[in-house]
């Protein structure tokens, strides 16, 4: 049984006029364009979410390299301000951090540090905490 418009006997129908002979299909490359521009979406909220990630943890470098300082300091505030606070940096430095402010108040330290952190290329940040510590008082 043939078809009236099929005339290989195929069973198949027939190509849309244009189609099969060099035209081109408005359609042609549509799910391309918008899976690209998925991609780049996903790949834009992921810097950004990477970047506030680096930011939480220079945070938590700041407050961990200031807590150790304050300690360290503490720990010589009996020799004076200058040897609680250069113990206070050295142990800072060692954290990655830098000591931008040092007090000593009686026997109690209390240091400022920043930590200097990168969360997207070419942006330069800077996180700080502060940090008391002295000894137990009654």
């Amino acid at each position: 049984m043939r078809r009236t418009g099929d005339p290989s006997g195929s069973g198949r129908e027939p190509l849309a006029a244009g189609l099969g002979a060099g035209g081109t299909d408005p359609e042609r490359g549509g799910a391309t364009v918008l899976l690209l521009a998925m991609g780049v979406v996903f790949v834009v909220f992921g810097t950004f979410g990477a970047a506030i990630v680096a930011a939480g943890m220079a945070s938590q470098r700041a407050a961990v390299a200031a807590d150790l300082g304050a300690l360290a300091g503490a720990a010589r505030a009996l020799d004076g301000d200058a040897a609680a606070c250069a113990s206070a940096a050295d142990l800072a430095g060692r954290n990655d951090g830098r000591l931008v402010g040092c007090h000593l108040d009686g026997l109690d330290v209390l240091v400022t540090v920043e930590v200097a952190f990168t969360p997207l290329p070419g942006l330069t940040r800077v996180a700080a905490a502060s940090a008391r510590a002295g000894p137990v008082r009654g």
